[in-house]
């Protein structure tokens, strides 16, 4: 049997993507498990918001810090400063 290209390709990417998929649901199965296993007081309203405040602060600090770094390489601030760095450095 001939194996095409194109088919090589796509097995090559099931080879990749079949554990990752498998890894991925053995994490999600772990994390119910652990979340279900662990017993404690419930957490009160407070314990949530401060929960939701933590998560939603560390995406804005993420997505602003990412749009940064956009935002420098696209105008070329990234630039200007490697070439400065090899103008200080002779090569040897």
């Amino acid at each position: 049997m001939r194996y095409t290209i194109a088919t090589l390709r796509d097995m090559r990417k099931l080879v990749i993507l079949i554990p990752l998929v498998l890894l991925l649901g053995l994490a999600v199965w772990f994390m119910i498990y652990s979340w279900n296993a662990i017993e404690g007081p419930p957490i009160p309203t407070t314990g949530y918001v401060a929960m939701w405040l933590g998560i939603v602060f560390s995406l804005v600090v993420g997505c602003g810090l990412m749009a940064l770094v956009f935002y420098s390489s696209r105008h070329g601030y990234d630039e200007a400063v490697y070439n400065e760095r090899n103008e200080r450095q002779p090569d040897p």
